[in-house]
């Protein structure tokens, strides 16, 4: 699966499954890149055919509610919007 990826400090691998019409998904982007950290994302309503079924089992296999944002720190996971996880996540 491809994903976009932004440039910043590396503080370990850090995956952003999110819906690019949804707010808080969009808010968990806007901390990311203010924390000034690399990480990785995807859009999984943009994805088609098996790359959408590919990010829809990643997420399923971190959040078995499949809900938005879903954030992967390394080994810890952080659903929906929750900036002070995020922040001890990344140690910030």
């Amino acid at each position: 699966m491809k994903y976009e990826h932004v440039e910043g400090k590396d503080k370990g691998k850090i995956i952003l499954y999110a819906l690019s019409t949804c707010p808080w998904c969009s808010k968990t982007r806007d901390l990311l890149s203010s924390l000034g950290v690399k990480y990785d994302y995807a859009y999984v309503d943009l994805l088609k055919g098996t790359e959408r079924e590919q990010a829809i089992n990643e997420v399923k296999s971190l959040n078995p509610n499949i809900s938005f944002p879903t954030v992967a720190v390394g080994d810890k996971v952080i659903i929906g919007f929750n900036e002070k996880a995020i922040r001890e996540a990344l140690g910030s």
